[in-house]
């Protein structure tokens, strides 16, 4: 069965930047997205389609195909107070937009009351180096067409 729209694909997968291993499926537990509905990046995607399992590949993906180009006014300050617990330059925090989505920042700098904050994705900007192997390929079931993501076995779990 080929890769292609609607249906559920299972991934090896490790991810470099600069050389860097910046993420990687662990032995056992591929990456699992519906193929077609935005749930990994772009390029990714597009380079996946019509592979079958056993399928090996490596794969560059652009900044405009991955996480797009850093945007630097895409950032701000904030007051310390808004904070809870001490921070941490370097890690990932998250807000709550006014629509009740969540925002991922990474602190900057922090001066005296002020935290500088960057609300681009860490990665963006960034040349991705992938190397995949396609596990498995499924057609979705209608309840994940439906919701527009995969479902795994652990997810199952935690819906009973």
């Amino acid at each position: 069965m080929n890769i292609a729209q609607d249906k559920v694909v299972d991934l090896d997968y490790k991810l470099t930047v600069k050389g860097e291993i910046v993420h990687q499926s662990e032995p056992g537990e591929p990456l699992t997205y519906l193929h077609g509905h935005s749930n990994i990046i772009p390029g990714l995607e597009k380079a996946l389609e019509g592979r079958v399992a056993g399928d090996t590949m490596q794969v560059t993906v652009q900044p405009e195909d991955g996480y797009g180009e850093r945007d630097e006014d895409n950032t701000e300050e904030l007051a310390r107070e808004d904070f809870e617990d001490d921070i941490e330059i370097g890690e990932t925090y998250y807000a709550q937009a006014e629509d009740g989505s969540v925002i991922p920042f990474t602190v900057m700098d922090v001066s005296g009351d002020t935290v500088k904050v960057d609300f681009n994705p860490p990665l963006a900007g960034e040349v991705l180096d992938f190397d995949v192997t396609v596990v498995g390929v499924r057609d979705a079931t209608a309840e994940e067409l439906e919701h527009g993501h995969a479902h795994t076995p652990e997810m199952m779990d935690h819906d009973a």
